[in-house]
């Protein structure tokens, strides 16, 4: 298994490494000369200096090329992230979920294989999993072992009540993820359960984030504050900062994906927040997203005119970037509107909104008070 990653990203060549946080910048001849040398070359010395100054672990003097660095093949697509669920099923049912309805179902194993492959064609190194709950579905090891082998830099989204298995702990020491980034609802157990509505929910929750820290898996905590545990916040970074996790702290709730309001009741109103102004992003572009039936779209938000890689491999992922312009532009009740140039949501997510009819002190500074 590869211990190390030459890849190019976007308009650059990198070098990194499995489970760790760092990388280098690989200048053009390097990278070339890894990519025309075959696997049972020597790893070269200028490679295994620089290696050995970034990583002092790894030791990979006198090594063939091929047992320790995977080196990727450039991509004409041009897209360097991408995030994918694998599933909309979850063993919690938060109030404040954006998924909305959740449904188990999906596609089966070899076109799950099958589109990571195409990802990887594409491009991707840097690929989130995320569901609904993804360790519950039953193709996530195969399909995260698969995405590994094929040179990605994984982070998985969880919320960590199923991070106590074995079985899962033993792959991501064989393959170590680059994150794994797990959801907060709680501080205590009431709190938590209440907003996750499972009784035993916290029970699971403390006992995954004891074998992640225990196995020292890379972790870093979404804080998501809602009406139910506003008045645990700071318990909340409390706890995150006890036990030598990084976090960060999420109070705006947006609407489900289908453009309802019911989830928006979670919000705390004295946690309503006035976002930065919206600056663009890359969505479409450099990035794409990938639901559970293989339908790709510009990102989690703008979900309209999906792009089926089952059905159209890779070659349907030349629609994307014009389709992520359209979307960006302003329509309906944004036409002309004389703030838009410092508006704080992009359009998909201020669509959503209006669909739910969310009061526009949520989203829209029209409603913010001045």
């Amino acid at each position: 298994m590869h211990s190390l990653i030459a890849s190019p990203f976007l308009e650059q060549h990198v070098l990194v490494r499995p489970g760790a946080r760092g990388g280098l910048l690989l200048p053009e001849a390097n990278y070339q000369e890894l990519l025309a040398s075959g696997p049972d070359a020597a790893v070269p010395s200028w490679l295994s200096d620089t290696a050995a100054g970034q990583w002092p672990e790894l030791d990979m003097t006198g090594r063939a090329l091929g047992d320790v660095v995977l080196v990727r093949a450039p991509s004409p697509w041009g897209y360097g992230r991408a995030s994918w669920e694998i599933n909309m099923n979850c063993n919690l049912k938060c109030k404040q979920c954006y998924l909305g309805i959740k449904v188990n179902s999906g596609m089966p194993r070899k076109d799950k294989l099958r589109c990571l492959g195409i990802m990887a064609e594409a491009g991707v190194l840097w690929l989130q999993i995320t569901g609904g709950e993804p360790t519950l579905d039953r193709d996530f090891m195969a399909a995260y072992r698969h995405a590994y082998k094929l040179g990605m830099m994984i982070t998985v989204s969880t919320n960590a009540t199923l991070l106590w298995r074995e079985n899962l702990l033993r792959m991501f020491k064989e393959c170590p993820p680059y994150r794994v980034t797990v959801s907060m609802y709680g501080a205590a157990k009431a709190s938590y359960d209440e907003l996750t509505q499972h009784q035993g929910g916290w029970d699971l929750f403390v006992q995954g984030m004891n074998a992640a820290r225990r196995e020292k898996l890379p972790l870093r905590m979404s804080v998501i504050v809602t009406e139910d545990n506003a008045h645990e916040e700071q318990a909340m970074v409390d706890l995150c900062k006890s036990w030598g996790v990084e976090h960060n702290v999420f109070t705006n709730m947006t609407p489900t994906i289908y453009g309802g309001g019911e989830v928006l009741t979670a919000q705390s109103k004295d946690h309503l927040r006035m976002r930065k102004p919206f600056g663009g992003c890359n969505a479409g572009h450099t990035f794409f997203h990938t639901d559970p039936h293989g339908l790709v779209s510009i990102c989690k938000i703008g979900r309209d005119d999906q792009i089926s890689l089952p059905s159209e491999g890779i070659q349907g992922l030349a629609r994307l970037g014009s389709i992520a312009d359209r979307l960006m532009l302003r329509t309906g009740g944004c036409t002309g509107c004389q703030l838009s140039g410092s508006c704080t949501v992009c359009r998909p997510l201020a669509k959503h909104y209006q669909e739910a009819k969310a009061p526009l002190e949520m989203y829209c500074q029209h409603g913010m008070k001045r």
